[in-house]
């Protein structure tokens, strides 16, 4: 099951009532990445007042963990209105990080809510985004002379090989694209070849 993903680390701004939000967003694949990330944000802004940020890891549509943070705002006010824009964006593997500075108006909580929220989907409608597609590792056993032709098949699926070491047999690591796994296997016990799927 393929879903999109941030394609690279995009940033938008905006300003409500001399408040400057300022949004980031990026592709992450694990918490302590994305905790991270926002270290790197807050030693990049230490002046501004709030670093405030929400994550989805995994398929959007079922993820399989997600984090938010308010920072010091009023509880609710920040990291759940820039989770929930995620929540509808369905992209996966996705943190966004909101510093604020700011501007001497309060905004009161509902102004709050809205400004985070306003942020959150700034920055995500310039993200750009590319297809995550799940793939599956291979280990395969295999003579000297099939090296060649098993790289080939490799490169039809879109799979890439990891690794190589050569000893009285080649061994190598591959991934391919889960979708592609019968079509490498079928290929595999067509020329006698051993192999073992990993989890």
């Amino acid at each position: 099951m393929s879903y999109p993903i941030p394609a690279e680390e995009s940033v938008a701004e905006i300003e409500i009532k001399k408040s400057r939000f300022i949004a980031y967003a990026r592709g992450i694949s694990t918490r302590e990445e994305g905790m991270q990330w926002l270290q790197e944000l807050k030693e990049q802004y230490p002046d501004a007042r709030h670093h405030c940020w929400a994550y989805l890891l995994g398929n959007p549509k079922c993820a399989a963990n997600a984090g938010m943070g308010d920072d010091g705002e009023p509880s609710g006010t920040a990291g759940k209105p820039i989770l929930n824009v995620l929540n509808h964006k369905n992209i996966g593997d996705v943190m966004i990080v909101v510093v604020r500075y700011f501007g001497g108006i309060k905004l009161g909580a509902g102004g709050l809510t809205r400004a985070y929220g306003q942020a959150a989907q700034a920055v995500m409608e310039v993200l750009p985004t590319e297809e995550q597609i799940p793939m599956q590792a291979i280990s395969i056993f295999c003579d000297f002379s099939q090296e060649q032709q098993i790289r080939h098949w490799c490169q039809l699926v879109a799979g890439e090989v990891a690794e190589v070491s050569y000893a009285q047999q080649v061994s190598m690591q591959l991934q391919v694209p889960e979708d592609a796994v019968n079509e490498i296997t079928a290929q595999l016990d067509s020329i006698s070849c051993e192999y073992r799927l990993h989890d």
